[in-house]
C-alpha cells in the first residue's frame, strides 16, 4: 500500500530547510549582508545576553549591598543595646551630669579673673615671707592665652632653710586659689654660709579665666585662621 507525505509535513521540513540554508556560509565581517534570520537569530541572542549579564551584576550589587547590611547588624545591635541602657538609666546619668556640673562650677571658682590676679601674686609674695624666705627673684611673665583660660608663670627664687621651703609649697597649694610649682630645684646657697641655707628656683603658674570679651576674642581668631588655612587649600 502506497503512502504519500502530507502537506503539512512536507511544508515544515522545507520550512526548516530554509531556514538553516541561510546560515551557511554566512560571514562573519560583514553581517549587514545576511538573511532575515540569521539578523534576528543574532539580535536575539545579543539581548539575551545583555539582559543576563545585567542581571547578574544587578544581583551582585544586591548581594554585596545585603551583605554590608548584615555586617553592620552586630554594631547596630550593639549601639542599641547601649542606647536602651542609657535610656533605662536616664535619671542617673542626669543627676550625675548636675554633680558634675557643680564640680566644674566649683573649680571655676578657683580661678581668679583677672581684677584677682595683683591679689593672688600678693598671696603668693606673702607666703614665702610669712615663712621667713627671703626673694631673690619674682618675676611674672608673659600671660599664655588658651581655650578659656589664661596662664601666668612666674618666676621665682628664694633662699632659707629647707623646712620653711617646705612649709611655703604647701602654703602655695592651700592658697583658695589654684596655684601650681614646675621646675622646682633646690641647692645649697653658698659653701661658706654658716647657716645652712639654700636656694630654691621654681616657676610658679598660676590660671585665671577669660571673660567674655577675651573667649569672643579668641572665637574671633579661631574663625579667623580656619578661613585662612581653608582659602590656602583651596588656592592649592
Amino acid at each position: 500500500m502506497n503512502t504519500k507525505a502530507s502537506p503539512s509535513s512536507f511544508d515544515v521540513s522545507s520550512l526548516v530547510t530554509q531556514a538553516t540554508s541561510q546560515f551557511r556560509g554566512l560571514n562573519p565581517k560583514e553581517p549587514g549582508q545576511w538573511p532575515v534570520l540569521p539578523k534576528v537569530a543574532s539580535w536575539v541572542a545579543v539581548t539575551a545576553a545583555v539582559v543576563v549579564a545585567s542581571w547578574f551584576a544587578l544581583l551582585s550589587d544586591t548581594t554585596d549591598a545585603l551583605q554590608a547590611e548584615r555586617d553592620r547588624e552586630p554594631a547596630l545591635k550593639a549601639d542599641y543595646v547601649n542606647k536602651l541602657g542609657q535610656a533605662v538609666n536616664l535619671g542617673e546619668l542626669r543627676k550625675q551630669k548636675l554633680q558634675v556640673q557643680e564640680y566644674v562650677t566649683q573649680l571655676e571658682k578657683q580661678l581668679p579673673g583677672k581684677a584677682e590676679m595683683d591679689a593672688l601674686l600678693s598671696d603668693i609674695n606673702q607666703a614665702g615671707l610669712g615663712r621667713g624666705l627671703q626673694f631673690e627673684l619674682f618675676r611674672p611673665g608673659q600671660v599664655e592665652i588658651k581655650d578659656f583660660y589664661a596662664e601666668l608663670p612666674i618666676a621665682i627664687k628664694v633662699s632659707g632653710k629647707y623646712n620653711d621651703m617646705g612649709s611655703f609649697a604647701a602654703d602655695v597649694a592651700n592658697l583658695s586659689r589654684i596655684v601650681t610649682l614646675h621646675n622646682l630645684s633646690i641647692a645649697p646657697a653658698s659653701a661658706r654660709d654658716p647657716q645652712g641655707n639654700l636656694v630654691m628656683e621654681a616657676t610658679a603658674r598660676t590660671y585665671r579665666y577669660l571673660d567674655a570679651n577675651e573667649v569672643a576674642e579668641q572665637q574671633k581668631q579661631k574663625k579667623a585662621a580656619a578661613d585662612k588655612a581653608k582659602a590656602a587649600g583651596a588656592k592649592k
